[in-house]
């Protein structure tokens, strides 16, 4: 099937880059099940999806609709499925069509609850029945063509299951074949189903600034839960995740699903319990303020929707998610690069940047094994504060009378490579760049302009911002041997607004400026292969599948206090893989709490992600340097499987807890490291003894000290059971004490 270029079309490309590797084939429902391969088979009208340890099934009743039929531990080939059966009628009350569990439900027929997808024909009708239409499969990928009963509106639903992780990805093309624009009111990538239960407890993060991934639970009742952004963007009011487990299921066991969003947009996830006590999970575009104009013969890729299932708990939802963002998602997936260590400007130098000053950063963080050297804010345009110079990347000629060559010249002869800070869909009125387009930011024409930071946003949905911008940063790219973009984005939008397009098409802004964003990062790795790039937006703003699979790695919150980076980063993993995870090791007392810690305290923190330093490295003591050599290299021997390996939440740092503990284990079990935290000891009280989680029962492993002490009696060497199951004893009393082990088999 072809469409027409448009930007959507555009849109519905990048995600295509995005879909997860053929591996599968359609076998016979005979055929023996494997767990290293994903399987699709079709009998009549019933589809069924296999992988890994889960089994997805559909089909088409006698109406034509699509309903779900099963999702959940993978069944044994040949097992029977019901048959998809549409219920005989309703009553006065509630519509037969309520009863359907549709997996892609229009607007219409007397639907109550939450559909997939509304939209409005120019006569007025708003009316929307879907029919199966035709489907195909090609390797690991089922698609399934709906159209409405009368009019030409068709929807191809995509179902794509990865082979590894049973995780399935859905999402949806919808295409205009009428004669005259219609407009899109609400489209989601489709509808999960979970099986009727009353024991259901619904887990989702929420959050603000300095506070993000905060970790809320609350039943699956009657009614509607509704997780969203309408800010443009991620945001961090919620994180684009659910998980609804047993209300029997914990960390370690028990039925979970869960799901994420692939879009940095405005976007929503209804989670509803219905009268019959069904329970529906939809999830796509927000439907508040949107309106995508489609002309005829053009279509509009929904965004991905991945979701999985397990009976191993909390914990064991997250490392299936984090194996698909490692192996299938992040841009140099299945083998993505360790990330190095790098040091950041900013909290040394804040705006005032300059040649000497930046080179004299760079020599100290190398003498510590830095390896990425980044100058943060301040060295373009007339930007000596946050109120001017948005928006013109031209290198300021006072602070660096040579251009940046001098300075990246000597980061490269210290042994690192070189980054710089940008901010590109942002302007402050104050710049070269707002007094030649003022037409070029978001705005409703005769209304004021609001500031957020001192700027407002472009609106990338124009063809010309997008051009300037993309021009702008491979300017700056191709002319200076730059290895990393952090990439801010330090304002929600307001005033959505898009003069220069018709009023009917003007609520296309939500899905075109997210596009171009995709589409400029997109281009931008394609023309320079060699730079990676961060996804930073006042910390964790936008976080998302879709901004990973363009970046290498995220910032996930301004607050780099070490204590609270515990509570952060743990409501963090529940969604996203600590590969990605930005953590910095800063000054003490914390700019954020006033909080004082130690340096290994505070590296311990930072060490169970991607480990940065943005401390000011000119007040540190001979001695903070010696502990930073030794921890930056002890780093060093553990980030592969800090960073690409499985992660245990032993001890939760939620509730106000004493105590935290994380471990993360290689994929092949070789390896294992763990950190403990104590917040304060009390009445003389232990710390209580970890027991390791993921290693080989079988296998011995030598543990190894990276800081703090163990208790007297302390095996040297002991079994995978051992640990697993005996565990181990750290000695800490005090305030702020931390603890970094390593185990390696033998």
């Amino acid at each position: 099937m072809k469409f027409p270029r448009t930007c959507a079309h555009r849109y519905m490309a990048i995600l295509g880059a995005m879909m997860l590797v053929a591996c599968g084939a359609m076998v016979d429902a005979r055929a023996a099940a494997s767990d290293s391969a994903a399987h699709i088979d079709v009998s009549g009208h019933v589809f069924r999806l296999d992988a890994a340890k889960v089994t997805y099934a559909l089909g088409v009743n006698e109406k034509g609709q699509l309903q779900s039929i099963y999702w959940g531990p993978r069944l044994a080939p040949g097992d029977p499925l019901p048959a998809p059966v549409a219920p005989p009628g309703g009553d006065s009350i509630n519509g037969a069509v309520d009863a359907v569990p549709q997996e892609y439900a229009g607007w219409g027929e007397g639907l109550y609850y939450e559909p997939d997808l509304k939209v409005t024909f120019p006569d007025g009708n708003r009316d929307l029945a879907l029919r199966y239409l035709s489907h195909s499969v090609h390797g690991n990928m089922l698609s399934v063509v709906l159209k409405d009963i009368e009019r030409p509106i068709v929807v191809t639903l995509q179902y794509e299951i990865d082979p590894g992780t049973g995780i399935l990805r859905r999402s949806a093309v919808i295409e205009n074949r009428t004669v005259t624009p219609v407009i899109v009111e609400q489209a989601s990538a489709g509808t999960w189903f979970l099986p009727r239960s009353h024991d259901y407890t619904l887990r989702f993060l929420a959050g603000r600034w300095a506070a993000e991934n905060s970790i809320y639970e609350r039943p699956v009742q009657p009614g509607k839960t509704v997780l969203e952004s309408r800010r443009g963007s991620t945001g961090m009011q919620n994180a684009p995740w659910f998980a609804i487990r047993r209300n029997d299921a914990s960390e370690t066991h028990g039925q979970v699903w869960f799901g994420a969003l692939a879009w940095s947009g405005s976007w929503q996830i209804a989670i509803e319990q219905d009268q019959t006590e069904q329970i529906r999970v939809t999830g796509g575009f927000n439907p508040f303020d949107f309106g995508y104009k489609l002309a005829p013969g053009a279509s509009l890729q929904t965004p991905s929707f991945y979701a999985g299932v397990t009976t191993g708990g909390m914990g064991e939802a997250s490392r299936l998610l984090h194996r698909l963002e490692l192996t299938r998602i992040l841009p140099q997936a299945p083998h993505s690069r360790a990330r190095p260590v790098l040091y950041n400007s900013w909290e040394a130098t804040g705006f005032d940047v300059n040649e000497a000053g930046q080179t004299a950063l760079a020599e100290k963080a190398a003498s510590i094994g830095v390896e990425r050297f980044v100058m943060d804010d301040g060295w373009f345009g007339a930007r000596n504060s946050d109120k001017a110079g948005l928006g013109d990347w031209t290198v300021n000629p006072q602070k660096f009378p040579h251009g940046l060559k001098p300075l990246i010249d000597r980061v490269h002869a210290l042994g690192m490579d070189f980054g710089i800070w940008v901010e590109p869909e942002m302007v402050n009125p104050d710049s070269d760049l707002y007094r030649a387009h003022p037409d070029w930011v978001l705005n409703m024409t005769g209304r004021p302009r609001t500031l957020g930071r001192n700027q407002m946003v472009l609106n990338l949905a124009r063809p010309d911002v997008r051009a300037y911008v993309f021009g702008a940063l491979d300017k700056l790219l191709s002319e200076n041997q730059i290895a990393f973009l952090k990439w801010d984005y330090n304002r929600s939008w307001s005033e959505p607004g898009w003069p220069q397009v018709s009023p009917d098409q003007q609520k296309n802004v939500y899905v075109d400026f997210v596009s171009n964003v995709y589409g400029i990062l997109e281009e931008l790795r394609r023309k320079h292969p060699n730079v990676e790039i961060e996804s930073c937006s006042s910390g964790g703003g936008r976080v998302d599948l879709g901004i990973m699979h363009l970046t290498d790695e995220v910032w996930p919150s301004d607050n780099t206090d070490a204590f609270d980076r515990l509570r952060i980063q743990d409501g963090f993993t529940q969604a996203y893989t600590p590969g990605v995870m930005m953590a910095w090791v800063t000054d003490s007392p914390s700019s954020m709490d006033g909080r004082s810690m130690s340096l290994e305290y505070r590296f311990l923190s930072a060490m169970q992600g991607s480990l940065g330093i943005g401390a000011n490295l000119t007040k540190w003591t001979t001695q903070d340097v010696t502990t930073a050599q030794r921890l930056i290299a002890d780093y060093k021997v553990v980030r592969e499987t800090v960073q690409h390996g499985d992660l245990y939440r032993l001890v939760s740092p939620d509730s106000g807890s004493e105590h935290s503990a994380t471990e993360n284990v290689s994929p092949d079990k070789a390896h294992a490291v763990l950190f403990a935290f104590l917040h304060s000891s009390t009445e003389g009280y232990l710390y209580p003894t970890v027991r390791l989680q993921g290693l080989d029962a079988d296998a011995r492993y030598r543990v190894r000290v990276l800081q703090g002490t163990l208790a007297e009696r302390t095996p040297t060497v002991a079994s995978g059971a051992y640990w697993m199951n005996v565990g181990i004893d750290v000695v800490m009393r005090g305030d702020f004490q931390g603890a970094a082990i390593a185990f390696d088999r033998e």
